[in-house]
């Protein structure tokens, strides 16, 4: 068992320096969406663009350009190289 312990950030710098980036968004309702943020508001809310959709980490297509709803995500990382 891991003793690491994680230390949160604070969202808006966290996010404001993830775009332009490669992430990875977790939504609450399981699906999983790769792509270039491109821009957040003042709500949190993420725009995507080259956007991919995963469910169940299968590959289910190509969305492009998309809005998530800031009270539909569950946790955004930074994409490794590659993983984008």
């Amino acid at each position: 068992m891991s003793t690491g312990v994680i230390q949160p950030l604070n969202p808006k710098p966290f996010l404001n320096n993830l775009t332009g980036k490669p992430i990875i968004c977790k939504l609450k309702w399981g699906m999983e969406y790769r792509g270039i943020l491109m821009s957040i508001d003042g709500y949190m809310n993420l725009h995507l663009a080259n956007t991919e959709e995963y469910i169940d980490g299968t590959n289910t297509g190509a969305l492009g350009e998309v809005l998530i709803r800031c009270n539909n995500v569950l946790w955004i990382s930074a994409a490794e190289e590659g993983e984008q």
